[in-house]
């Protein structure tokens, strides 16, 4: 099918917006020669992203020869995103400008059901609008990180509440006039990683918290399977006829190795109701035998779903984010430790460098990459 001029021209545009976001301060002639167009029609596509506020020129560049090229930038100050990461006992409320700067964050504790998370999301977001200074673009979208399966914008799957087949994105949307983003928080992690952070194609970013999830960039995308379960693997098996998982099967990894669990197991151990992670963390640094031991357990069955994400597809980093290995920095050699295989060397893990703000940026390049019909590497 031959492309209408009008498509072709929207692709251009994207193009060379794209080459401005990821490369500026750029000029019109590198542009031209970076994305193969002819520089009349870099201008033509350059003066219209000048007039819907998206790109401005900023002076000229630093060169001895001929005439100054005059050099473009991205106006990330002129449009706003809110990242929303809905984890099952928080709501975190993240805004920022198109650049992830001049941010602002508000936590809260979540204690709402299925028959009131939408009425709450809506006033916090009708909340957080007030605060938002006016700009050209305004808010151009609101992300939701989702601690279980997502799919088309829904939510698939949920474990630990009790939100699938909630219509977020359709009933905030609805509101708002904004478009919503709902993802899964591991895919997150993945793509504010890689945006903010690495220039790896394939990366593999691990999500300890609650549950156990990866988020995997394949060739500079993002990779969720047919039906949005890739990554799930805090549902693989570790021990057969193991604990019982919410998702049905025995023995599932996130059962035994995250943090839920290995907080549930020390509590247990001590007799209590509830023990917090700093609580536990403190037990270590006093090194308290009990938490000692669960770290050692954690690092050993971490390492084995380390080591099947390595050997299943072999990515040039896996990243982990977890406050068990932000508040204990040993354990990430711990977990190397336990990577024993002639192939293991190949294997590089890194803790996540974006940490508790992980999720709540991915949200951000989320939403920029959808209004701005381009593939952020910022």
């Amino acid at each position: 099918m031959v492309g209408s001029k009008e498509l072709i021209r929207d692709i251009n545009s994207h193009l060379v917006l794209e080459v401005i976001l990821n490369e500026g301060p750029i000029s019109r002639a590198t542009i031209s020669t970076k994305v193969g167009l002819t520089k009349a029609t870099v201008s033509a596509i350059v003066s219209e992203l000048m007039e819907k506020k998206l790109i401005r020129e900023i002076g000229s560049d630093d060169t001895s020869l001929g005439r100054k090229p005059i050099l473009l930038e991205f106006c990330h100050e002129n449009g706003n995103v809110i990242s929303v990461d809905l984890s099952v006992d928080t709501i975190t409320v993240f805004t920022s400008d198109l650049r992830g700067n001049h941010c602002g964050l508000k936590q809260y504790k979540n204690q709402f059901d299925k028959s009131n998370i939408i009425l709450r999301l809506i006033n916090l977001i009708d909340e957080t609008l007030d605060t938002i200074d006016d700009t050209p673009l305004g808010v151009v979208g609101i992300s939701i990180a989702v601690h279980g399966v997502t799919y088309n914008n829904d939510i698939v799957f949920a474990p630990y509440y009790d939100y699938t087949d909630l219509p977020l994105a359709k009933e905030i949307e609805s509101r708002f006039g904004i478009p919503v983003c709902i993802e899964n928080e591991a895919n997150l992690l993945a793509i504010g990683e890689r945006a903010f952070r690495r220039t790896n194609e394939n990366l593999v970013a691990l999500s300890v918290h609650t549950g156990i999830g990866v988020g995997i960039i394949i060739d500079g995308k993002l990779y969720s399977g047919h039906n949005g379960l890739a990554g799930e693997i805090g549902h693989s098996i570790v021990v057969v006829d193991g604990r019982p998982c919410p998702c049905g099967n025995k023995g599932c990894l996130e059962q035994y190795a995250s943090e839920k669990a290995i907080l549930k197991e020390f509590a247990e151990k001590k007799g209590v109701i509830s023990v917090s992670l700093d609580e536990f963390v403190a037990e270590y640094n006093k090194n308290d035998l009990d938490a000692k031991e669960l770290t050692s357990k954690f690092a050993k069955y971490i390492s084995v779903g380390i080591n099947n994400l390595f050997h299943s597809y072999n990515p040039d980093v896996i990243v982990i984010n977890s406050l068990l290995v932000t508040y204990i920095p040993e354990l990430l050699d711990m977990i190397r430790s336990h990577l024993m295989s002639r192939m293991s060397k190949y294997c590089v893990i890194e803790p996540s460098g974006l940490q508790d703000s992980s999720i709540l940026i991915g949200g951000v390049v989320l939403s920029m990459e959808n209004y701005l019909g381009v593939n952020l590497r910022i």
